[in-house]
């Protein structure tokens, strides 16, 4: 069953965080960022993994991020760095663990079964058996904590051998079954990374992309990207008025029993109602969390 308070919550922009960099892990918390991803994995040499577990784990207890969401991308299950990172994860009590290259519905009741209750598990959708077995893995949400997918689309081009065009042409489908998986399961569904940081109408086109597919918001490497990120991922000032008339309008006392009903000259049913009312939630949420 969807939770609406945890699907309401703002994710329109979530910044990757290098764990090694106390400096940046420090900066974010002032950022206008929805969510923080301090990362153990990627951007982590072997050698340093560690050093930047003890730097996290420093940080989230001397350093309150506000009402930013806080998640640890740990190193993938099979790595000698997993078991130290949910002991890590376990004490912290993050908002989230945000586990890598997940491949199966098994690897997530494996994971969940290490994690403490209330650490909500995000997972990232970057390998082909991943994409392959989505159903099953948005399934295993309905017993266990997975709360999200984040899709990782630099890992899959490794893996598929894709040549990246800004119109992504060779992540449609990945994207498409991540998505549509995500929201049978009643799961958040996060975009991946874009890497040309200079770039900013090519981060606003891809933005717009996810969003137009229907993606709760996007992952980020640099804070320069937050700003678009956050316009393209939140509901427009039309979209606002727009549902404030629908919810209106069923309320007047001679369509409250109705399914559909007449307003601006279209038919509006019950399920454009229900769109209404979470755009409305989710635009309070993000004017709550302003403030951060």
């Amino acid at each position: 069953m969807e939770n609406n308070n945890f699907n309401h919550r703002p994710r329109r922009s979530c910044l990757y965080t290098p764990g090694i960099n106390a400096k940046a892990m420090a900066k974010s918390k002032s950022l206008p960022v929805d969510n923080i991803i301090l990362d153990l994995e990627d951007a982590i040499a072997p050698d340093l993994k560690s050093t930047a577990r003890d730097l996290v784990a420093d940080m989230v207890r001397t350093n309150p991020y506000g009402k930013r969401e806080v998640i640890i991308r740990m190193n993938e299950l099979s790595s000698l760095w997993a078991k130290d990172d949910v002991t890590m994860i376990n004490q912290l009590r993050p908002d989230g663990a945000l586990v890598p290259k997940v491949q199966t519905a098994q690897d997530i009741v494996n994971i969940d079964a290490q994690l403490e209750d209330g650490i909500a598990l995000w997972v990232m959708i970057e390998m082909p058996l991943a994409i392959l077995n989505i159903q099953q893995i948005a399934a295993a949400s309905q017993s266990t904590k997975l709360a999200g997918f984040i899709i990782g689309t630099n890992d899959l081009a490794k893996e598929f051998r894709a040549t990246p065009t800004p119109e992504r042409a060779a992540f449609h489908h990945a994207l498409s079954v991540t998505l549509i998986a995500a929201r049978a399961y009643g799961l958040i569904a996060i975009d991946g990374v874009y890497n040309d940081i200079q770039n900013a109408a090519g981060l606003e086109d891809e933005c717009r992309q996810g969003q137009i597919m229907g993606y709760d918001g996007k992952t980020l490497i640099h804070p320069n990207q937050i700003d678009i990120t956050n316009a393209i991922f939140s509901p427009t000032i039309d979209d606002i008025e727009k549902a404030r008339a629908i919810i209106a309008a069923f309320e007047l006392p001679e369509n409250r029993n109705n399914g559909v009903i007449k307003l601006g000259g279209k038919m509006v049913e019950l399920l454009h109602l229900a769109e209404a009312k979470r755009l409305i939630a989710m635009h309070d949420a993000i004017t709550a969390a302003s403030g951060g």
